[in-house]
């Protein structure tokens, strides 16, 4: 099959030919419709996670996917062939990603079934950065009205957080790049939202909103202490960016470190808002599989919202 892989790391992405994976027991076999790119796969292939996580070359790179049931492992029950699904690949290793034209992936663990109403290529762009939107705002508990600093909203995960922020009510102070960044940031929802310019004086431009400090932040890109000197005394802040309580000078101000949990529940959940309508995917453009360096080379260009992969 094609796939996109590292024969080493640190290595550029290549789209090459590597044998058809199978499904091992309590394992699907999926026939990739779509994936996308996210921050974790630039990280493999600049080796930042060697010593860390066993890596299997030829390693294929992806964490989402969304397709189509091929053939289960021995044991899998709740699941048939055919079935369309969704989801994020975790495993212990890195080896076996989604970025593909097949997947193996655990049936009881980071995968959903794919409701009606959403497209594959939005169901492929979810996973990863809708879990990780969600674990943060659940970090964070942001009361209703409460203000909150997403410090790269022009992303996949900030994107989908500023949607998920105003509605639950929250006041969203968004950093973006002025232009086109800050025109896609804005046009997330029709909730008005407070846009600063991340390259300007940040401190002037959010005190000029919240003088007296957010109640929260989400740490999605920057510089995360800083972040948490914008912060109301009792603030929290959450970081799947490497932020810990440590690198924070005030004591009255928590940091939560995150690592997604993309479980089934709040897959299922995502994809539901997503089916209605109520939650966009904000997927900016697609590249075929055979042109997959291509999405890398947006990504690390900061093209905003999700870039994804049609693996099929």
């Amino acid at each position: 099959m094609r796939a996109v892989t590292l024969e080493a790391v640190p290595a550029a992405p290549a789209v090459t030919e590597v044998d058809t994976p199978r499904p091992e027991a309590g394992e699907l076999l999926v026939k990739v419709a779509a994936s996308s790119v996210n921050g974790f796969d630039l990280v493999v292939a600049a080796g930042y996670l060697q010593g860390m996580m066993e890596h299997r070359f030829p390693l294929v790179l992806g964490k989402d996917f969304a397709g189509t049931v091929e053939a289960l492992g021995a044991g899998v029950e709740g699941f048939a062939v055919g079935d369309a699904v969704f989801g994020v690949v975790m495993k212990p290793f890195l080896g076996t990603g989604s970025l593909a034209e097949y997947v193996t992936v655990s049936a009881g663990y980071a995968v959903a079934p794919l409701p009606q109403g959403l497209a594959v290529t939005d169901a492929g762009a979810l996973g990863v950065a809708g879990a990780t939107a969600v674990d943060c705002l659940d970090a964070v508990a942001l009361a209703d009205g409460e203000t909150v600093l997403i410090s790269g909203a022009g992303g996949g995960v900030g994107s989908l957080a500023v949607q998920l922020a105003v509605a639950g009510g929250a006041k969203v102070i968004a950093t973006a790049r002025p232009g086109a960044q800050t025109d896609f940031v804005t046009g997330l929802t029709d909730t008005e939202i407070h846009v600063v310019d991340f390259t300007g004086d940040l401190q002037a431009q959010v005190r000029a909103i919240a003088p007296d400090g957010v109640d929260a932040v989400l740490h999605l890109a920057g510089d995360g202490a800083e972040l948490a000197g914008l912060l109301r005394p009792g603030g929290r802040i959450a970081s799947p960016a490497g932020l810990t309580q440590d690198a924070v000078k005030d004591p009255d101000v928590t940091v939560h470190p995150i690592m997604a949990d993309p479980n089934a529940s709040t897959l299922t959940a995502l994809a539901e808002q997503a089916a209605s309508g109520s939650l966009r995917v904000p997927v900016t453009a697609t590249y075929p599989l055979e042109r997959a360096t291509e999405a890398f080379t947006a990504f690390s260009s900061g093209t905003p919202g999700k870039i994804a992969v049609a693996c099929s």
